[in-house]
């Protein structure tokens, strides 16, 4: 492959299927070790299982400061450093307007799609500090930059994700330390079965392609990311939106 990640080490949240799987994959096809974090037991095993050595498992709820430590001192523990973090876990939360959402819906979408990532970025930061280096790849969205309708709290966690890609950016980018997001827009996995029918059919309308990503798309340009080869973009945002974020 082109991009390769010989010796290094990966952690990914939400990794045991869709985007994260996908990004996991890749990561261990460019030579990575990869260390699958994920809040279900069951799925973890057996991405984890099905991926060889090169690949271990953590079970984790992001959202909890606790598990985070834990698991980012695990991968130190199994392969002793980490050099890449992928903030891929998430959830969409319910597509319903605004007078209809309840409180727990927007704590729980704000807790899974930012408060998981800072606190993954606080941990990983003392690592790579330490180390010298790293790079973080921060999964936003596309709703975080234009906003959609029907999906406030997951549109609002992803602008959230994406002010906090810029600001730690800028505050590690003299210390070897990466930290980019990527913004796709619709991709084909099981969260769009948290969404109605009618809020997909509306956000793959907005596509000029007119399709859906495919998680395989969003893992190449992880990968790319997560190498040296990207070696003067820190603070970004990658849109990867079949056309419809041009800015």
């Amino acid at each position: 492959m082109a991009t390769s990640l010989e010796g290094r080490t990966a952690f990914v949240t939400g990794a045991a299927r869709g985007i994260g799987l996908a990004i996991t994959e890749r990561l261990l096809a460019a030579g990575a070790r990869v260390m699958l974090a994920d809040v279900d037991a069951a799925e973890l095993k057996a991405a984890a299982g099905r991926l060889g050595d090169r690949a271990s498992a953590v079970l984790a709820d992001v959202t909890v400061t606790a598990d985070v430590e834990r698991a980012v001192h695990a991968v130190g523990e199994r392969w002793g450093r980490l050099d890449i973090v992928v903030n891929n876990a998430g959830i969409t939360g319910r597509s319903y307007p605004i007078t209809e959402l309840t409180d727990d819906d927007w704590h729980c979408v704000i807790a899974c799609d930012l408060t998981s990532v800072f606190l993954v970025c606080r941990a990983a930061i003392r690592v790579m500090l330490a180390a010298g280096g790293g790079r973080i790849i921060n999964i936003a969205s596309i709703a975080g930059k234009e906003g959609n309708p029907s999906l406030v709290p997951y549109s609002a966690a992803k602008a959230g994700v994406i002010g906090l890609t810029k600001a730690l950016a800028k505050e590690v980018a003299t210390r070897g330390i990466f930290v980019n997001a990527v913004a796709p827009a619709v991709i084909e996995t099981d969260i769009l079965r948290q969404m109605t029918k009618e809020t997909v059919n509306m956000l793959v309308a907005k596509i000029p392609m007119g399709r859906w990503g495919q998680p395989q798309e969003v893992a190449a340009l992880v990968a790319w990311l997560a190498s040296d080869e990207c070696s003067f973009s820190t603070g970004a945002v990658y849109d990867l939106s079949g056309g419809r974020a041009t800015y």
